[in-house]
């Protein structure tokens, strides 16, 4: 049984913090899926030397499915709080919605990407910090003790 908690306005900006990541990545990812050579964003690819990609197909599927969808679904829940088996089963927090251990993943994504790419390309845009941040916000806001309660299950 979920004990579910009046919404706090840290939930709604935790929401709002994860969909324009979301909507963000599944633009930029379909365009570079359409694309692969990166012309419609004008990304060239040639920065993909050095890296194990000759086009961007396989980059925008992954900026796509980790740092569009799934934080879309990650906002979802936050917001709905879906009952969905699989995920609970796999929820490494027991005693806590999966949604919030979802959350806590989707702050990690846009960190472990960026070191990824900083690694593969170096620094490239001023965005890599900005983006790096954003990840830690998520993070610290799904850290909350208000957004914590919200997510608690009853024992």
């Amino acid at each position: 049984m979920q004990r579910v908690s009046k919404v706090s306005a840290a939930v709604w900006v935790l929401v709002a913090a994860q969909l324009p990541l979301a909507l963000g990545a599944l633009a930029g990812g379909a365009a570079l899926m359409l694309d692969p050579r990166g012309e419609i964003i004008s990304l060239p690819v040639e920065m993909l030397a050095g890296t194990p990609f000759s086009t961007y197909l396989v980059p925008g599927a992954l900026l796509f499915t980790f740092l569009g969808a799934y934080p879309a679904l990650a906002a979802y829940g936050l917001a709905r709080r879906p009952g969905w088996a699989l995920p609970e089963r796999i929820n490494l927090f027991h005693g806590t919605h999966w949604v919030w251990a979802a959350s806590l993943a989707v702050g990690g994504i846009p960190i472990l990407w960026i070191a990824v790419q900083m690694l593969m390309l170096g620094y490239i845009s001023v965005l890599q910090p900005f983006y790096v941040a954003w990840g830690m916000a998520i993070i610290g806001l799904t850290l909350l003790p208000q957004v914590q309660r919200h997510y608690r299950l009853e024992q």
